[in-house]
Formats: C-alpha cells, structure tokens, sequence
C-alpha cells in the first residue's frame, strides 16, 4: 500500500474526503490563542505528513491548530473549563475523540486517538506483557506459595483479559505465525486465550490462608510498571499512560521544558516537552523513558545504563550534597553494556566522529517484541523475538545461513532447518510508520522470521540504523574468525573451536561481565486496623473515567488504596560473577535472584500468622525427578544486558563454586541455614528454584557441574605440590609466572612422557 493510499484511508476515517460537514465554528486562534497554550510546539515536525494531516483534520472541524484531533475538547472556547470539555458536533460522527482527554495515549481511551491512524496496535498492546504484566504475576504468586500459580500455568493479568481475534497473530510475516503456531502447540500454558484480573482476597481469607498476602504484595508494590496506569511519580519515574507511557517524554524531575505558557515549570508531573519519539522521523524513545519501568525485577534497563542500586549514596552532586535519588534508589555506576557504550561504530566512519552512546533500547527490540502481536504472551520468552545471533551470527555462520528458531530451540532440533535468508519486504507497519531505511542487499530477519524494519545487509556486512539517526556497523563473528581479528587468543577457542560451547549456551552467559543480584527479599504485611495503607495498582487502574484517566492517574491522587501495609528488605546485594543455569530455551544462561520471599503476615488483631515462612516449589522438584520439594526461591534465568567485548575468563566459570550454583566461597549470608546464592549442592540436588515458566529451566545437574569446573584438571599436578622432589622438576624457583606456566603446559603436552 503506498504512503498516498494510506493517507487518504485516514482522511476518510476523519471526513476528510467529504462524508462529512465541516464544523460550522472556527476559533480565530484555537488552543494556541494568548493566555492558553501559546508557545506550545507541534506534535511532530510540521515537515511531516502527520502533524500536516492532523492540522488539516482539525481545520475541518473548527480547529486550525489540530488539538481536538487528539485531545477533543472545544476549540470555539475561551475558558479552560469550557474548552476542556466535549468536542465539536462534527466529530461526533467521524473517529476520533468523543470527550476531552488530557492524556490521548491513555490506552482506556485510545481507540478514539493513536488507534485511528494507527489500526491493531491498541488490541496488541492491551495484550502485551507491557500491560498485563502477566509473568511478573506468575512467578511472585509462585514464590509465595499459591498453588494455582505451579505447573508453568499463567492466570492472572492487570485486568480481565481474552484473546477474541484467535492464536493467529496480527501485523506479522507468514512466516512469524508458523513458528508462533508451533510455539503455542509445544507450550499452551505460555499463551492463554484469557487471564482473569489478579485476584484480591480479603482478611478472612488471608488468616486462614496468610500465603494470599502475596496478592496484597504484588498489588500493592509490583504492578505499578504497566502502561494503563502512570505509577509512582518519583524521580525517575514520571510517565504517561498506554502510548504515552513509552512515546512522550519526561524528565527525570518531572519538569515541563517547552514553551507553553499555561504549563507550569515548577511543578513535577508534566511532559519534558509537547513532542512524540518513535523512530528516525521524530526522535528515538530515550533509555530514560524505558527505564521508568524497567528498574526493578530484572533490572535491565539500568543494568544497561551501567547502573546498580546501591544502600550507599556515594555521588555527590555540584553542591557536595548527596545526588538525589532516582527510581527511589543511590547507584553505583558499572560499565554500561557494550551496545550502549561510547565509541560505538559508526557505519561509514572510522572511529573520529562516533556517536557519544550507542544503541537504544528500540534498536535491537522490534515492535512486537514491545506492543505485542495480539496474542497473550506468559513471560518475556514467549513474546521477545529476537538473539543475538539474528545480528552476529556464529563463527561459522552468517545470520542469513541460519535457521529460524537459532538460539530460541527451547528442546527443538534444527538440524537440517533451511537457512532464513533475508527479505525485501518490510511489515505492513513499518511501511506505513517507519522510517524508510535503504534495504540495500536486504532486511535480516529475527529468530522467529519477522524482517528487521532497520537492520540490512550490506556489500560491506550488516549495517543497524538507530532511531538516534546514526548507523552502526556490527561485527560478524565469521568475518572475525576468515580474518583472524580475534580480541584475545582465547575468544576463537571459546567460541569456534568447542562447539559446545556455542551449542549448548546463551552468547551473554559468558559475556555478561556483571548481574544484578539481590538476593533474599523479607516481606511483612500487616492487616491491623489504623495503620496507614498504600495504592492498589491494578484496582486502580480497573476504575476508569470517560476522559481515559483511572482512579491514580491525576497528580496528586494516590488511587484506591488496599489493606494491608506491606514493608520489605532484601538481605544483600551482589553484582560480581553471575551464577549460571539453564534457561527456558533449553541454553546455559546466567541467572539473577528473581522473587525470593521470605514472608511475615501480622493479622488484623496484631497476632503473627506467619514468621519468616518460605514456600516449597513441588512443580520443579517433579520435573527434576527430586523427591524432596525444593524451596521457591527463584533464580530466574536472565538476559541482564550487561555485556561487554571481553568475556568472562576461563577460570571465571571452570573454576568458581559460585558460577556452578553452589555458593560463594568463603562466608556468605546466611538465613537459617541457606545459603542464598547456592542453588544447587555439589551431588545434584537442586535448593532454589530456577524460574518458574518454562518447563525446560533448572539448575545445573551433576553432569553439568562435572563438565564445567575444571578444577580437578589442575589439581593432577598441583596436589603434588607438597613433594619437594615433583615441585623441583617443575620450578626452579618454587613459582611460575603465567607466561612460564603455559610454556611448561605446551612442551609437558608436546612431549608427553611415555
């Protein structure tokens, strides 16, 4: 469909076309008029066919500013209250607003707005993990103990849910729903048809069932991230609803920057400023935007950044004052991942001139893996499409030689799967929002077949264009390995000579240079009367009002409040050596304490009904052939976004307990007798949960931890070392450097002895 055909869909949609009459009102100055918004900008560059088609649209209906197009309202009035109020007659009778929304993204509304010219995205992102936060629900119920939460079965959402258009997914490839088909086949439980609203039992039922405190939890401090509601406005974490919550920016104070006269600038809450980021055109959404979200649970998003929550404030800033806090917390600054990183490779460039940072979040993660596909997806698995390898390849292969599904097998076998190719053709909503990138020789494909709308293939190999408007060039591990260009000369034993290790792991289990880990959440909820109560996210966002806003979403209001005060402190934190394990797909990953709760419920009368209580995973335990039930607290496989060109060390992962899963060396925190960062003892028996959805996740088994620490390789020669007479035929001094040590290895190995 070309660009023409599609503008003039949406003229019709707004009687534009003549099926409709023109408001008989015009406004001489509209919303822009003198003591109202003037000085505001437009909502994307007047340059574009967009803000062109809005201001035409409103033109019509007796707004030359294009306001009502969006936020409805009065355009003929000339006082806040009136003009903030219904929308023209004309309107009435074409798509668009029905009554005055402040926020048009709000996605209660959002039919009438983003939904006109942008069809199918409202229906998916209602869907989508963004707003259900449906694995988030699942694994916390199952840390708590819930039963219906076991057996890798999803239940619960945000809100009642049903997938009314059917398991076929919408605005994808052809060849995306024939792997989607499979993948629902193979795990129903990952993709239900409907989810029912988060249940929220009341005092009776708690006391005699103090594990249903867990809902009071998750309601009351896990399920303020999803877009139907605004969440907490804190620094860091001022937002907009539904489109508006990822698509219009704000400031991490929350402060207005624009030039609209009648907003104030003083006052936290409002935009950063009156313009849309999406792509090229418009701008690119900021990692500060996804991280008013993406800061807790996993973490990825300041892990990304290069940033961990620290219980020390040790920045200061310009006045020598602690740094104020962001998302609640102080953090210490690690090395942001690699792809985020300075000095990143401009495509066409040498190294003078790159940008400052590298890519955005939007960059590598395509649109369904953010607004969804229309299906109801589980956990993050199950709706991400991407690997790394979609971008890198393999030492042997380049991304178009290999199969759909690489690196995302979860237990499938691709061998002899036909190579994926490239493609020319983009998905219908790139072609009608995206920016038309220069396809050259191809779009790559994802692991699950959707073309990539911004990443080609080149004469010179693969070039990513960032919504930041640089291009980046990506290195092709095969060309590194023809060209011999390794960083160390250990990186092509790694990954080209022991195929295993390509086989059988995630690319980030060995180089993610440091996780997130905080481990041993105590949780008390207390349900005595008179004692201050806090906001029920999802019931807040269950109470709407016509204009799109719910029951928390007006600043200042704090929503509907729920019984029960909940207060909770992890036991410590760690960020060093990532523990690994086996994730969904069936692939070595690193692993993160995911829910580990340690609960106390205190009873409306001031009685404890349960002390320091952790509930037992029987599911797991099942699947693992473990008689003996294994506590619920989750190691949750992991992407942590952490990753960097150098890899951890050999020795890093052959040689440490902790890498293993069987705790720290040394002295570590102890809760009765646990150890919270050992997941698994030396002769297989699994301790802690390792996530809770997909059937394949588990800790390593014995035959794992046998392959992987090499330690007793070592030991052959180094349990001799207190004989005198072997520690002299192989040191003169005593001691060997590095360097000697290798160079006694090769010739020990060269000239074995017979």
């Amino acid at each position: 469909m070309t660009d023409s055909k599609i503008r003039y869909l949406v003229l019709v949609l707004f009687g534009l076309a003549g099926l409709l009459p023109i408001s008989s009102g015009h406004a001489a100055d509209g919303c822009t008029a003198a003591g109202c918004h003037s000085g505001i900008s437009d909502i994307v560059p007047m340059t574009l066919g967009m803000m062109q088609l809005i201001k035409q649209t409103g033109q019509r209906h007796g707004d030359p500013d294009g306001c009502i197009i969006c936020h409805g309202g009065n355009p003929d009035a000339k006082k806040k209250k009136k003009a903030h109020r219904s929308i023209p007659s004309s309107l009435l009778r074409a798509a668009g607003p029905k009554d005055f929304y402040p926020d048009p993204g709000s996605l209660w509304i959002a039919k009438n707005t983003c939904g006109v010219c942008h069809p199918g995205y409202v229906y998916r992102s209602k869907r989508s993990l963004m707003n259900t936060e449906a694995g988030k629900i699942q694994s916390n119920s199952h840390a708590w103990g819930i039963e219906p939460a076991g057996d890798h079965t999803v239940l619960w959402a945000n809100h009642d849910l049903k997938d009314t258009d059917g398991p076929v997914p919408s605005g994808a490839a052809p060849a995306y729903e024939t792997y989607m088909a499979e993948m629902i086949r193979l795990y129903p439980n990952q993709y239900p048809s409907h989810l029912s609203m988060l249940p929220s039992p009341d005092i009776q039922e708690i006391e005699k069932n103090p594990a249903l405190a867990g809902f009071t939890y998750q309601r009351q401090e896990c399920q303020r991230c999803h877009i139907s509601v605004r969440g907490r406005k804190i620094p860091g974490e001022y937002r907009g609803m539904g489109c508006s919550a990822c698509h219009m920016p704000y400031g991490n104070d929350g402060l207005y920057q624009g030039n609209d006269r009648s907003i104030p600038r003083d006052t936290p809450g409002h935009i950063l400023r009156h313009t849309i980021n999406g792509n090229r055109k418009t701008g690119g959404i900021a990692l500060e935007t996804c991280n008013a979200c993406h800061n807790r649970g996993k973490k990825i998003g300041v892990s990304y950044q290069g940033r961990i929550a620290s219980a020390y404030p040790s920045f200061l800033d310009k006045t020598g004052m602690p740094a104020p806090k962001l998302h609640g917390n102080t953090y210490l600054e690690l090395p942001a991942d690699l792809h985020h990183q300075a000095g990143k490779r401009q495509a066409g460039t040498n190294q003078t001139g790159t940008p400052n940072r590298g890519l955005l979040c939007q960059d590598c993660h395509t649109s369904l893996d953010v607004h969804g596909d229309g299906n109801i997806h589980g956990t993050t698995l199950a709706q991400v499409e991407i690997e790394c390898t979609d971008c890198h390849g393999t030492p042997e292969r380049l991304p178009w030689d290999l199969p759909l599904g690489h690196k995302d097998e979860f237990g499938r076998d691709l061998s002899g799967s036909p190579a994926r190719g490239t493609t020319a053709q983009k998905l219908l909503s790139d072609r009608q929002f995206g920016f038309n990138h220069d396809r050259q020789e191809g779009l790559l494909l994802t692991a699950r077949g959707n073309p990539f709308g911004n990443v080609v293939k080149t004469r010179e190999g693969v070039t990513v264009f960032s919504a930041t408007g640089k291009a980046f060039k990506v290195p092709l591990l095969q060309q590194i390995s023809l060209e011999k260009t390794w960083k160390t000369n250990l990186a092509p034993i790694a990954m080209s000579f022991i195929p295993a290790h390509l086989k059988n792991m995630e690319c980030y289990a060995c180089h993610s240079a440091w996780t997130a880990q905080t481990y041993g959440n105590h949780v008390r909820v207390t349900y005595q009367e008179k004692i201050p109560t806090k906001t029920d996210w999802v019931a807040s966002a269950n109470v709407q009002t016509k204009n799109g806003g719910t029951a928390e979403s007006k600043r200042g209001s704090k929503g509907i409040l729920s019984p029960g005060l909940v207060r909770e402190t992890p036991s410590f934190s760690r960020w060093e050596d990532p523990v690994l394990g086996i994730n969904g797909e069936g692939n070595i990953s690193p692993l993160m304490p995911g829910t580990q709760i340690v609960y106390t419920v205190i009873g409306k009368n001031g009685s404890v009904l349960v002390h320091n209580q952790m509930a037992e995973n029987k599911t797991q335990a099942r699947s693992i052939g473990q008689e003996k039930g294994l506590l619920s607290m989750d190691m949750a496989p992991a992407q942590p976004h952490t990753n960097q060109k150098k890899a951890r060390s050999c020795e890093n992962c052959h040689t440490r307990l902790k890498t293993a899963g069987l705790g720290m060396e040394g002295t570590s925190v102890n809760f009765k007798g646990i150890d919270w960062t050992q997941v698994v003892t030396q002769d297989g028996r699994q301790l802690a949960t390792v996530g809770t959805h997909w059937p394949l996740s588990r800790a390593l088994n014995t035959k794992d931890i046998n392959a992987l620490l090499k330690s007793g390789t070592c030991l052959g020669c180094h349990s001799n070392m207190a004989d005198k007479t072997f520690w002299k035929k192989v040191s003169t001094n005593g001691r060997l450097d590095a360097a000697d040590h290798q160079a006694l290895m090769h010739r020990i190995l060269k000239n074995p002895m017979p």
